[in-house]
């Protein structure tokens, strides 16, 4: 072999590392921000990754996701966006409504895929609803239009409740107008209407305790990351204080709550990993209109109706998508 030969032998193989970062860091990250815990999160993140192995992107193999979680702090919100900014992540999956606006004040450069139970107009997450305009869009319902509903569907299984209580989490954007909705429902039902509001995972048990001691003849739950991922908690709480109670997701029910009524979650996290995919593929979020649900399920768990003494009325059997015994 030449010297020439083999010195530039040499100096391919002493390249062949920076090659090798050089793939490695060419793979597109996805940064999953969601105000949560990882530990209740397990089937959304499963829905997300199906989405996006529909778009043929594989985590680990052909994408990787960074996964930051508030561990029930919203606090950290805007420290968790910030930081995957910091990394020049390819996209943000922003996981429920306050990681939304965390991660939209962050950047205005960084495309953003949104999951979320507001109005993102509202929110000055998009232009409009068609043509989102900037680096966001993704999926919308909003839950505090649905709380007149949930409302009449509760009263319905417990015509004898006199007073409804609600909890909600605090610090969720949509908390306000979730309640003002169910309230202005209550006075046109002529209940009265009890508030609990949570911060965190350690307000939960006492959250109940003081409910109790108030005696509502029912419970609504509202949506936040934090109650489904606390699902088999709070409906066990339930359970143990005797409160008939409707939730947004199905999860709850399957868990063991007594009925629930809206979207499906899991649904919503698959399609917004359709999405991540279509942008990894060089879609641009302004072209890609935010999607909304067109069905709307009910689940009833009979089982729950009967540990809480309840004859659920046949109205409720017929409109139910589905019942579990």
């Amino acid at each position: 072999m030449k010297r020439r030969e083999f010195i530039t032998l040499l100096g391919g193989a002493a390249a062949w590392p920076s090659v090798v970062r050089a793939q490695q860091t060419a793979m597109p990250v996805i940064g999953f921000l969601r105000s949560s815990t990882a530990a209740g999160s397990g089937r959304i993140v499963a829905a997300f990754r199906q989405g996006l192995s529909e778009g043929g992107y594989l985590d680990g193999q052909n994408v990787a996701i960074e996964f930051r979680w508030t561990e029930g702090q919203d606090n950290r919100l805007p420290d968790l966006a910030t930081d995957l900014v910091r990394q020049q992540v390819t996209v943000i999956m922003a996981s429920a409504t306050n990681a939304a606006v965390a991660a939209k004040a962050a950047t205005s450069i960084i495309p953003i895929v949104f999951v979320l139970a507001a109005d993102p107009i509202h929110l000055g997450l998009v232009a409009s609803l068609n043509r989102p305009g900037g680096n966001a869009t993704g999926m919308s319902f909003l839950t505090s239009a649905l709380a007149g509903k949930r409302l009449d569907l509760l009263v319905e299984m417990v015509p004898a409740a006199k007073s409804i209580a609600v909890l909600v989490h605090r610090d969720n954007i949509m908390t306000e107008p979730f309640m003002r909705d169910l309230a202005a429902g209550a006075r046109l039902l002529g209940l009265q209407f009890l508030v609990s509001n949570v911060t965190g995972e350690h307000d939960l048990d006492s959250a109940f305790a003081m409910l109790v001691q108030q005696r509502p003849g029912a419970l609504v739950v509202g949506a936040d990351p934090l109650f489904t991922s606390h699902a088999a908690q709070i409906v066990a709480l339930a359970a143990r204080h005797r409160l008939p109670a409707i939730y947004t997701q199905r999860e709850f029910a399957e868990a063991g709550g007594l009925m629930t009524w809206g979207t499906s979650l899991t649904e919503q996290y698959r399609l917004a990993g359709t999405y991540v995919g279509k942008i990894l593929k060089g879609a641009k979020p302004a072209d890609l209109p935010v999607l909304q649900p067109t069905k709307y399920e009910m689940v009833l768990n009979l089982k729950a109706a009967k540990g809480l003494g309840l004859d659920v009325p046949a109205k409720l059997l017929a409109l139910a998508d589905e019942v579990i015994e």
